[in-house]
Formats: C-alpha cells, sequence, structure tokens
C-alpha cells in the first residue's frame, strides 16, 4: 500500500510538473514572440531615430554657413563701402551698388539662418520623441528578457513562486512594449536614467 501511495504522489507530482512545464512553454513562447514584435518595431524607431540625427546635423551645418556667408557679406558690404568713399566721384555708384548687393545677401542670409535653426529644432524634437520611444522598447526588452531567465529556472526547479516571480518583469515588459508600440506617454525615466 506504501507503494502505491508513492507512486500515486509521483504521478500527482509528475502531473503537476508538467502542467507547470506547460504554462513556462507558453509563457516563453509569448513573451519571446511579443519580443520579437517590440524587436522589429524598435528597430525602425532607430533607423528613424538616426534619419533625424543626420538631418539635424545637416540643418544645424547649413545654420553655421548661413552664419558664415552672412559675416563674408557683411564684411565685403563694409569693405566697398569704404572703397567707394576713398574712390574718385565717378566710381562711387558701382562701389555703392555692389555693397548693396552684399548687405541684400547678409539679409537674406539672416532669414534663412532663423528658417534653418527652426528646421534643426525640429529634427531635435523629432529625435526625441523617438528616443522617449526607443527607451520603452529598451525597457521592455530587458524586462521581458529577465522574465524568460526567470522561466527558465521554474522549468528547471519546478517552483510555482518562481514562475509568479515571473510573471511581475514580464508584465512590466508587456507594458512597455505596449507604451511604444501604441505610442503611450509612459516612460521608465528612473530605469532609464540607471541604464544610460
Amino acid at each position: 500500500m506504501d507503494l502505491d501511495l508513492g507512486t500515486d504522489a509521483g504521478e500527482a507530482g509528475g502531473k503537476g510538473h508538467a502542467r507547470l512545464n506547460t504554462l513556462v512553454a507558453i509563457a516563453v513562447a509569448l513573451l519571446a514572440t511579443f519580443m520579437g514584435i517590440c524587436d522589429v518595431k524598435d528597430n525602425n524607431i532607430v533607423q528613424a531615430m538616426q534619419a533625424a540625427q543626420a538631418k539635424s546635423i545637416d540643418d544645424w551645418n547649413w545654420y553655421q554657413a548661413r552664419k558664415i556667408r552672412e559675416e563674408v557679406a557683411r564684411a565685403t558690404a563694409d569693405e566697398l563701402r569704404a572703397m567707394a568713399q576713398a574712390s574718385a566721384p565717378g566710381q562711387r555708384p558701382g562701389y555703392a551698388a555692389a555693397s548693396a548687393r552684399y548687405t541684400a545677401i547678409a539679409a537674406e542670409q539672416v532669414s534663412k539662418e532663423a528658417e534653418t535653426k527652426a528646421a534643426a529644432d525640429n529634427d531635435q524634437k523629432d529625435y526625441d520623441a523617438l528616443n522617449f520611444r526607443d527607451d520603452q522598447f529598451d525597457a521592455s526588452s530587458a524586462a521581458i528578457a529577465l522574465a524568460i531567465a526567470l522561466l527558465a529556472m521554474t522549468a528547471l526547479t519546478h517552483k510555482r513562486w518562481l514562475f509568479a516571480l515571473s510573471m511581475f518583469p514580464a508584465a512590466f515588459g508587456v507594458l512597455m512594449g505596449l507604451a511604444g508600440i501604441l505610442s503611450w506617454r509612459l516612460h521608465p525615466d528612473l530605469l532609464a536614467r540607471w541604464l544610460s
């Protein structure tokens, strides 16, 4: 009779372990699939971040070029005005016209500087918005990786409490992944600062 009880207990334990392993397998499959979807979305966001950053750099370079053009045009206009004063009266109108042309070029560059600076500032805002979502996907990936590691330990040890513990980082990871996919304004500030 003791032998039968031992067999029943062993079968009950085996069924419990099999059920737990099934839950672990399902959880790992779902989390890995969700993590893969988030990874694809995150890679697209990283590419968009790189494009926004490159555009920002280009716009800031154009801004600097416009500043240089403005200064050169102003200096040339000043030089032409000085040459007009030192020249014969018959030559002054030519110098004055050239000076006015360079003054107009300088003024045009000033107006374009403001446009270029606004474009560069907008590029930075785009980058920051994308970076916000990238942080969400990074937090999701880290939390889901931790959950999968805990699930692997659960499969080895057959500890139900370990399975329950793994659901906390899993839930956080799914929440952060959904926040990134759906553009929710949910951000793991403390975690992002700690990991950066």
